[in-house]
């Protein structure tokens, strides 16, 4: 009598590679094919014979230089979009696009309209397809778009380190006193920088959801935000704890240093398209407030050092590398950059918050165990970040 065949060894034994590899491409291969079928055989589109093409045009990216209007527009529909007229203020104008012909489906193009433009006025333009619809875009204030030449990356640099390094850089001057805290007091610190990147978590991320709501819809760049947080916020922990252990002290300093600064960065850019919109008032408001708000953000960058002889060269770093990222953001803001990618920016940042947020409380749990976290230490800490984020916010 044949011995039992026990079903786990079975499935144990070593099999053919080839068999392996047949039956891993198997349904890749029937994929493809239903792939092939919908795409190529095109069979829905018997369903929609006669129907009017679908169009949808999003503005990008609007510049104004002396007597010229250009935007740069991304389409999308069922086939190609070609612009036939384009109206400035009701008023049909002489127009060129670059690259000239239609725009495929996700593809860009730049619709330069020459137009004496009166500078602080508002302005309408609407792109007219061959098929007749319609697609509008407002400028509410006229200001030409700021130009890359020296002085003026030296102002718009001057701006990013006001609002960026210089307030980081005041709360680190905080350390010593950070110090001469009790172990209750240190955790009550540790608890506090949670508190600062939740808000700061939690308003990147709504950040890049608005902007992605400016994006063409075919782009998911709502998605696209929570895609890039969970890729980066994975990526930088498996960085972190590369060496099979968690980050601290200088190092875990440096990974919150590193996600402010990512949320800087769309600081940064919001300054820059207040200035690329000529509201000198607003973005001046924004730079004051953003200075208040991010003061804060040096006390928890300073935290994980306390216990520590840290170098003026380690805090200088730090100081830079969360505060400086604001300077190429004002640059880019003040070019008017499309909102997928800042919505794709926002993304990174929140991720980069949400792996150091994950990195903080596990230092708490590991030098005080899982019951310091609901600690009225703990509590207070997460609360007391969470309302200095919020009323220094209400400054901006």
């Amino acid at each position: 009598m044949a011995p039992d065949t026990n079903p786990a060894q079975a499935l144990a034994r070593p099999a053919s590679p080839w068999r392996t590899a047949f039956w891993l491409l198997l349904p890749l291969a029937v994929l493809f094919g239903i792939l092939a079928l919908l795409i190529l055989g095109k069979p829905l589109e018997r369903l929609t014979e006669g129907s009017p093409p679908v169009e949808k045009v999003s503005f990008e990216r609007v510049r104004l230089t002396p007597g010229l209007i250009s935007v740069s527009i991304r389409a999308d529909g069922s086939q190609p979009v070609t612009i036939a007229q384009v109206q400035v203020d009701a008023a049909f104008r002489t127009f060129a696009v670059d690259p000239p012909g239609p725009i495929d489906r996700l593809g860009t193009a730049r619709i330069d309209i020459p137009y004496p433009w009166v500078d602080g006025e508002g302005h309408k333009v609407v792109l007219l397809s061959s098929t007749g619809a319609a697609f509008e875009r407002e400028i509410e204030v006229a200001r030409p778009t700021p130009t890359f030449d020296a002085p003026t990356l030296a102002i718009l640099a001057l701006v990013g380190i006001l609002l960026g390094v210089a307030p980081v850089a005041t709360g680190l001057l905080a350390f010593p006193a950070l110090g001469t805290l009790s172990p209750a007091g240190m955790r009550f610190v540790l608890a506090l920088t949670v508190g600062l990147l939740g808000y700061l978590f939690l308003d990147t991320l709504s950040e890049g959801l608005e902007q992605a709501a400016g994006a063409l819809e075919r782009l998911r760049a709502q998605a696209a935000v929570w895609v890039t947080m969970i890729i980066s916020a994975g990526a930088l922990m498996l960085l972190g704890r590369r060496g099979g252990r968690a980050p601290e002290g200088a190092a875990l300093a440096a990974f919150i240093a590193f996600g402010i600064g990512l949320h800087n960065l769309g600081e940064g850019l919001a300054v820059g398209a207040a200035i690329a919109a000529g509201e000198a008032a607003l973005a001046t408001f924004l730079v004051v407030g953003f200075t208040i708000h991010n003061v804060s953000e040096g006390f928890g960058i300073a935290a994980p050092l306390v216990g520590r002889r840290p170098r003026l060269l380690t805090f200088v770093g730090l100081a830079a590398l969360a505060g400086l990222p604001a300077v190429p953001g004002v640059w880019i803001g003040a070019q008017a950059v499309s909102p997928f990618w800042m919505a794709i920016c926002f993304g990174i940042g929140a991720g980069a918050i949400l792996q150091v947020i994950i990195e903080v409380t596990g230092l708490i749990v590991r030098r005080e165990g899982s019951g310091a976290l609901l600690s009225p230490a703990a509590l207070g800490g997460v609360g007391a970040g969470l309302a200095v984020m919020y009323l220094t916010a209400l400054f901006v």
